[in-house]
């Protein structure tokens, strides 16, 4: 690695034995596993104060976790989802449930060692978390609004998708924020890193831009600030065409900066450099995450539509898995369609089923299909022909919203739709317009399972940690839901804990 020249001199420079670069989830968690390791600590934010929190401020909360049923959840979400007890199932998630899930959604490419620290951590980093304040629930409603089905109804959540912290990642912010002042750690707003300062291969701390001088601050790294998403030049390098774009779910800081900076510095690239999560999201979304509503135009409940592109033709098996195994893949099948457009379809059979999200969005409703079409710019007669092909293919079953229920459609040139089949012949017809999302790009630095940075020599990086977005080798292809703030926080409590060891050795 080379060594970077520091600024002038005379700039002040301040001597901190942990540095975490991010602000959001695995930032945060890095900083309070720091301090409870008895390190001094400093939490650099590229955000304002206001817009703080990362990704994981829009995000809808979910962790995914390893757990043998309600029973290992119960105290955790006692406080606020008590009243669901007796009104919900629970599966059990077991380590093999989750490692096949990810190997599913990866393809297998998931690096080995750090999957099975992800799991392995998972139940007992959550706990940390609720020691640390951090509250939890169940994630009811995440998928249907439970006022919408009834109080009869018994709901049934997907194991891996059981968990969320309360108020989804709003409340999770507030919390570890608010835990981060209760240990008295010190947080800088509005201070991007843009560079770390190298001598041979130890990282010796970070240069941070203020304004108008760069400021030098000595410390023990972990870096915690998120993928290149919201960098459109990046996307375009290396997502490819078209993604420069696409909507940004999240943060506008995610810019990649911190992640280049460490690369140019001999920092090891790692994983998926071509893939993303991107999810079916409102066409009249902003631009860029709005916190006034976070993820709430996020458009999930497709698997029980048909989705079809401004051609009037279906593009995708809508239902071939539970929507928290598909929906970060679906969002890049949608882009690909002309300009980047679909609509999701119902019927007033399962309109009754949509997630409370919709309620951001303004869609079109018909008495039939084909006003349904001119309403929203589709040929008439190619999406009459789709629904009626569609329709005469549905088996008969029992239709079962709340698992994967086997009833399939085979229309004969269309894709197959592998469950939650059913005509769609009952109006009135409603349709949502929807886009490509991205929330957080796959590719990023390789780390060892301690969350050490590896160089391109195969070497760890002395004194450099990484977690959360910026660390590759996680997720390829596709994604399982939760599973991303899950990694920041496991591998964000081990990078702290290991930050704050060499820091009190070298101090020593």
């Amino acid at each position: 690695m080379s060594t970077t020249a520091r600024p002038d001199p005379s700039s002040p420079t301040r001597r901190q034995r942990v540095v975490v670069v991010g602000g959001g989830n695995a930032a945060l968690v890095a900083a309070l596993s720091a301090r409870e390791a008895g390190a001094e600590v400093l939490v650099l934010e590229a955000a304002p104060q206001e817009l703080r929190g990362g990704n994981s401020r829009f995000s809808g909360g979910i962790f995914r976790v390893a757990h043998q049923g309600l029973e290992d959840l119960r105290d955790l979400v006692a406080v606020h989802s008590s009243h669901w007890f007796d009104r919900v199932d629970v599966p059990a998630y077991p380590r093999t449930m989750f490692a096949e899930d990810m190997n599913t959604t990866t393809a297998g490419r998931a690096a080995p060692d750090l999957q099975q620290v992800l799991i392995d951590g998972s139940l007992d980093t959550i706990r940390w978390m609720h020691g640390q304040g951090v509250q939890w629930e169940l994630a009811v409603g995440k998928l249907i609004d439970p006022d919408r089905i009834g109080p009869e109804t018994r709901y049934r959540l997907p194991g891996g998708g059981a968990l969320r912290a309360h108020e989804e990642g709003t409340g999770l912010i507030e919390d570890l924020y608010a835990a981060v002042e209760r240990r008295g750690i010190e947080v800088r707003y509005s201070s991007p890193v843009v560079d770390l300062v190298m001598e041979g291969n130890t990282c010796r701390g970070v240069v941070v831009r203020t304004g108008d001088r760069d400021e030098v601050i000595d410390g023990v790294v972990i870096l915690a600030s998120g993928g290149f998403e919201s960098n459109p030049e990046m996307r375009q390098r290396w997502l490819g065409p078209g993604w420069d774009l696409v909507k940004v779910r999240g943060t506008r800081f995610n810019m990649g900066i911190p992640l280049e900076a460490a690369m140019r510095q001999g920092a090891q690239p790692f994983g998926h450099w071509g893939g993303c999560h991107a999810v079916p999201l409102d066409y009249h979304a902003p631009d860029w995450g709005d916190l006034r509503y976070t993820d709430k135009f996020s458009r999930y409940s497709y698997p029980y539509s048909i989705m079809v592109n401004v051609r009037g033709e279906r593009f995708v098996d809508e239902a071939e898995d539970e929507v928290w195994l598909t929906y970060a893949k679906t969002g890049d099948r949608v882009r690909t369609q002309p300009g980047a457009w679909a609509a999701q379809i119902f019927d007033s059979k399962t309109v009754h089923l949509l997630e409370p999200r919709y309620s951001t969005g303004q869609p079109a409703t018909a008495d039939t299909i084909g006003q349904l079409a001119e309403k929203l710019g589709v040929p008439a007669d190619a999406l009459v022909r789709t629904v009626e092909d569609f329709n005469r293919a549905c088996a008969d079953g029992q239709f079962d919203p709340f698992t994967k229920d086997g009833l399939l459609a085979a229309p004969q040139g269309q894709p197959l739709k592998s469950n939650w089949a059913q005509p769609v012949d009952t109006p009135p017809f409603t349709a949502y317009e929807i886009t490509c999302g991205i929330t957080f790009t796959f590719g990023g630095l390789r780390t060892t399972p301690s969350a050490e940075v590896v160089d391109t020599a195969q070497r760890t990086v002395t004194a450099l940690y990484a977690t959360g977005e910026i660390a590759g080798g996680f997720f390829y292809l596709n994604y399982p839901a939760g599973a991303g703030l899950t990694r920041g926080a496991v591998f964000g409590r081990i990078a702290g804990r290991r930050a704050a060891e060499l820091a009190a050795r070298s101090d020593a």
